[in-house]
C-alpha cells in the first residue's frame, strides 16, 4: 500500500487486525469500532448517581460533569421541573450519561 492508503488505517480494539478508520466494525472478528470507551470519562457514576437522586432539582450532576449550561438550566426550571431529572437519572443507571466532552461515565466507582 502507498503511504496515503496507509494513514487511512487503524488496529482493531479487539483482534488487532488492520482495517480503514472510517469502519464501524472490524472485518476480521466483527468488533464495534463506534468509540463506545474509547476515551471514557474520568468522572465516576457514583457521584453523579448520588448528586442527581439528591440534588437533580438543583443540577448539581450537570455541574459535576462539567454542563455548566445545562446545570444552570436545571436551577432556573427546577430540573425541567422533575421530568428532566429523572431523565438524567435513569441515563445514568443504564451508563448513557455523558461529561461535556461527549465522553461517557463507565466506572462506578
Amino acid at each position: 500500500m502507498d503511504q496515503a492508503a496507509t494513514s487511512h488505517m487503524l488496529f482493531c480494539r479487539a483482534c488487532g487486525k488492520q482495517m480503514h478508520q472510517s469502519a464501524t466494525a472490524c472485518p476480521g472478528c466483527g468488533a464495534s469500532q463506534n468509540g463506545i470507551n474509547n476515551n471514557p470519562s474520568e468522572k465516576l457514576i457514583l457521584p453523579a448517581f448520588l448528586l442527581c437522586f439528591l440534588f437533580g432539582w438543583l443540577g448539581v450532576h450537570r455541574f459535576y460533569v462539567g454542563k455548566i449550561g445545562t446545570g444552570i438550566l436545571q436551577i432556573l426550571t427546577l430540573g425541567g421541573f422533575g421530568i428532566w431529572t429523572f431523565i438524567d437519572l435513569i441515563m445514568i443507571i443504564v451508563g448513557a450519561f455523558t461529561d461535556s466532552e461527549g465522553r461517557k461515565l463507565v466506572s462506578w466507582t
